[in-house]
């Protein structure tokens, strides 16, 4: 009866310390100006002023500096708009841009998670302080839209986050797509296997009609963050607007569009208002994707652009398709959708990781914190959970909470002493995954559980090499002075 009480104790603990890592962080300023602002004071917005070409030159600057700070071209050949770069390409960015640490960071993306908050009406928005109509739009003169790579089809918006309203079950949808300029006032929206964007198309499509589309370009980051969510933690049935909301502690401020039925985000540096047609379809790409590969040329529907509508003194987003970037911005908030998605199976799993060589999107380190036997296997369920949640992931490594699961070497370091590929290597054939991935067959694949964690009952086996801590200032003592060694340079040299 003790030992049950003690393990009751313990598991309430546990649960207190996953609860009190989640706790609200307060209401946020998200606006992508803020962000922007965030960065400058955080000396990681670099400013390049002489003219660079959007015609690849921009995109080649910003691989070049991937790692770095975001980039802000102030002047773009033929356009007056500046464009920027790069705004999430590390996870250090990433933080600074919300002014949050890691766990802080986390902590608000799972309140947008779990919370919906309804956006509020917004009066004179900035984002519809200039408006541009039907016959007054050219999209490739007005937008510096890049070209990215020397293979792409053409110009692409890379950082628009599309807004429709699904016209069969009303609810909203937010998510990235990227949009090749057809025309001066088309554009080819390239839709994924399974997005929530292609079943609002396909239900306008069966109830013969357009389907009315803001596409958002430098928006509120609690939205870029919520449409960056993917998975069952983000079903068909969430709007991505009020889960912004939940994201930011307040109300997403919207207004109504100018020309489309559809509610935009008042501070949104640029917004296309238009309509997807219903059964009008062009060629699209090729286009350098995330997974370092061109993704082919294919069919895809196209939009029709009714209104442009621009803030003062606009700045336009870009993102690589094949940069840091793309993959960094979904780092945090699919972290966070990993650990919601596992906690209803087990308390055990005390943190997880995507590392940047699984594309922060196909690989997960999960850290295991076993306190009985009866934990053991349950790292495999939480895995099964994840897979679920997340199809993109085809491969999860379990090691035990020792390990630092955010540093690659240390992670390889389990794999090499506490992996046995026998019986600890776990085979899902048949599971859908990412397209994009070339060893599948149109997105269908093998996943895998490679477990390096030890039996709870095997852990004193396992124990690492523990050292004695050194007394102060001695290392900054062995530093300094003049060696006793003469062919060292020694004083006796």
């Amino acid at each position: 009866m003790a030992r049950a009480a003690r393990e009751r104790s313990e598991q309430e603990r546990e649960r207190q310390r996953l609860v009190t890592a989640a706790e609200p962080v307060g209401v946020l300023d998200t606006g992508f100006r803020t962000v922007l602002s965030r960065l400058d004071r955080a000396g990681l917005l670099a400013r390049v002023s002489r003219t660079v070409d959007f015609d690849l030159e921009a995109a080649a600057m910003m691989k070049h500096h991937d790692a770095g700070a975001a980039l802000l071209f102030e002047s773009v050949k033929d356009h007056d708009i500046p464009v920027v770069g790069n705004v999430f390409a590390t996870p250090a960015s990433s933080e600074a841009a919300m002014g949050l640490d890691r766990d802080r960071l986390r902590a608000a993306l799972a309140r947008g998670i779990r919370t919906d908050v309804e956006p509020a009406a917004a009066s004179d928005p900035p984002a519809q302080q200039n408006v541009w109509r039907s016959g007054e739009i050219d999209l490739g003169a007005q937008l510096p839209v890049l070209k990215h790579a020397p293979g792409d089809g053409g110009r692409f918006v890379t950082a628009g986050v599309l807004i429709v309203r699904d016209p069969l079950t009303g609810v909203r949808n937010a998510s990235f797509h990227r949009l090749q300029l057809i025309g001066p006032d088309t554009v080819a929206v390239k839709i994924d296997h399974g997005r929530h964007l292609g079943r609002a198309l396909d239900h306008a499509v069966e109830m013969g009609q357009d389907l009315p589309v803001a596409v958002c370009i430098g928006t509120d980051v609690a939205l870029i963050y919520a449409a960056s969510t993917m998975g069952a933690l983000m079903p068909e049935s969430r709007d991505e607007l009020c889960a912004a909301g939940g994201c930011r502690g307040a109300p997403l401020p919207v207004a109504p569009g100018v020309s489309q039925d559809i509610d935009v985000p008042a501070d949104t540096e640029i917004v296309l208002e238009g309509v997807i047609r219903a059964g009008a379809s062009v060629t699209e790409g090729p286009f350098g994707e995330f997974v370092g590969y061109a993704s082919p040329a294919g069919p895809a529907p196209t939009m029709h652009v009714t209104a442009v509508t621009a803030r003062d003194e606009p700045v336009y987003h870009a993102i690589n398709g094949a940069g840091r970037e793309t993959i960094v911005l979904r780092k945090h908030v699919l972290e966070v959708a990993a650990l919601e998605a596992v906690r209803p199976v087990t308390q055990i799993v005390s943190d997880v990781c995507m590392p940047p060589g699984g594309l922060h999107r196909f690989h997960l380190v999960m850290a295991l914190s076993k306190r009985y036997e009866r934990d053991n296997g349950m790292g495999r369920n939480a895995a099964l959970a994840a897979f679920g949640a997340l199809k993109d992931l085809n491969m999860i490594v379990l090691v035990d909470d020792d390990i630092d699961l955010h540093d690659p070497d240390d992670v390889a370091y389990a794999l090499a002493t506490r992996f046995d590929a026998a019986s600890d290597l776990v085979v899902l054939p048949g599971m859908r995954g990412h397209e994009y991935v070339r060893t599948s067959r149109a997105g269908v694949g093998t996943k895998a559980i490679l477990d390096a964690s030890v039996p709870f009952e095997s852990r004193a086996d396992f124990e690492r090499i523990p050292f004695a801590a050194p007394s102060g200032g001695e290392l900054d003592a062995a530093y300094s002075g003049t060696t006793v060694l003469s062919w060292l340079g020694g004083e006796h040299a």
